[in-house]
């Protein structure tokens, strides 16, 4: 990561761009605005820490001329103590963050770090994207929040690799589709992808569906059957629901995890096979572990890799675009006021985007003009003011944590120091907070 740092004081300029060296990061150095901005010209800087106050140009002037030339550019602009109506300002032109003299070095440190994870992930999504347009795949994939391009960076690290995947979610989240994004990245996508709803098989079918059998292995056995094992050879397999394998069946499943080998129901041949195994599950499988539900040792084989999908509720950036994406999918000419869109937003989706999907199905069918209102709106959507009194305690509280946190950042213009002051919290701990809820700035 290439850093300029920009400060007309040289001893404060030599201690950033020394402690910033030791730490592995290339330094490039300016005292002026003009100079600044020939530096980031002719280098291929990530990150410009700029002091506000310059000889020549300020640091206002410096950050518009930077966004001019690259508006992707991340900028930490450096301000004097208590300097409120600055840091405010700075940020609507589009810095990334501020820091207040005397700089700490460790919180200094902190700020660049996230803003490399940043980067990082930005390219990851990136690329994920790219993929999906150049490739035609046929998925596509809305990712708006912190939560989301974090998942979908994990899918592309994860997506090369031979590994098995555990795919944790509440129901309509999006499991199989980051399932199919998983195949369709990796090696094997040229080869089957093949998903089994464990939830959907009879108990005493799971062996056939999995393994396959043989002709007359038991009655209305009338031919040989492959199993999802060997129609998957050589691609993926998704086991969707996996927590609703019967523990006789979890047993069986290890062991063709383990030797590569199946035999069919009735079968007397080993078979080899080669599959990679996605695993989604809407419940908790470490707490079937401990109550003895499910088998560590299969929670293990399947659990090397994990990708956490967040509910809607925590990604309600992302509304709008799906609105406009189901619009697409469904060419519907429907519009949605102000007060309609900003009810669907506030609305907390216990059925997550399957069921944002079923509202605006019904919607745009019942409505009587394509300008959809609040009227328009099904009652349970138009009549939402808050979070129900019955759901999950942590997820209630979580969303409470979180409206009481962009309250305050709205009402002090997301001034982080201050909205850290109105919640008696840190603005280290905001920050953690903001980090863990995903919650963003909107444009």
């Amino acid at each position: 990561m290439q850093i300029l740092i920009v400060d007309d004081e040289p001893l404060q300029l030599d201690i950033l761009a020394g402690f910033l060296a030791k730490q592995g990061y290339a330094v490039v150095k300016a005292a002026t605005g003009a100079e600044a901005i020939d530096r980031f010209m002719q280098h291929p800087i990530d990150l410009v820490l700029l002091d506000h106050r310059l000889p020549d140009l300020n640091g206002d002037q410096v950050l518009e001329r930077i966004k001019a030339i690259n508006p992707l550019a991340r900028v930490i602009m450096i301000t004097a103590y208590g300097a409120v109506d600055t840091a405010v300002r700075v940020m609507q032109l589009g810095a990334d963050d501020f820091l207040e003299k005397p700089v700490d070095l460790e919180m200094l440190l902190a700020r660049i770090r996230a803003t490399e994870e940043r980067l990082f992930i930005a390219g990851d999504v990136a690329r994920v994207e790219e993929a999906i347009a150049t490739e035609a795949l046929p998925v596509r994939m809305i990712a708006a929040s912190p939560a989301m391009r974090q998942v979908l960076s994990l899918v592309l690290r994860a997506a090369p690799s031979p590994w098995n995947v555990l795919i944790q979610g509440e129901t309509g989240t999006g499991k199989e589709l980051i399932a199919r994004l998983i195949h369709l990245l990796s090696p094997r996508r040229e080869a089957p992808f093949v998903p089994l709803n464990c939830a959907a098989v009879p108990e005493g079918l799971f062996e056939s569906e999995l393994f396959g059998h043989e002709k007359g292995a038991f009655t209305g056995a009338v031919h040989r059957r492959r199993g999802v094992f060997e129609q998957a050879h050589q691609g993926t397999l998704l086991l969707d629901e996996v927590g609703e394998l019967p523990q006789a069946v979890q047993a069986k499943l290890l062991r063709v995890l383990q030797e590569k080998t199946l035999l069919r129901v009735g079968g007397e041949q080993p078979i080899g096979v080669d599959v990679r195994v996605l695993a989604a599950t809407n419940r908790d499988l470490k707490q079937m572990v401990t109550a003895g539900n499910f088998r560590e040792d299969l929670y293990f084989r399947l659990n090397v890799l994990a990708i956490d999908i967040p509910p809607l509720r925590q990604r309600k950036e992302e509304i709008p675009e799906l609105i406009r994406f189901f619009l697409d999918k469904y060419q519907s000419q429907a519009v949605f006021d102000d007060p309609a869109l900003n009810q669907l937003t506030k609305y907390h989706y216990p059925g997550n985007i399957r069921e944002l999907e079923h509202i605006l199905q019904r919607t745009i069918t019942l409505a009587r003009s394509s300008r959809i209102g609040l009227r328009d709106l099904p009652p349970e959507i138009r009549e939402y003011r808050g979070m129900p009194a019955d759901g999950d305690l942590n997820s209630r509280l979580s969303e409470m944590e979180r409206q009481m946190l962009i309250d305050a950042l709205d009402s002090h213009q997301w001034v982080q120091t201050r909205a850290a002051e109105a919640l008696g919290v840190s603005e280290r701990v905001l920050r953690y907070k903001m980090e863990r809820l995903g919650i963003v700035k909107k444009n």
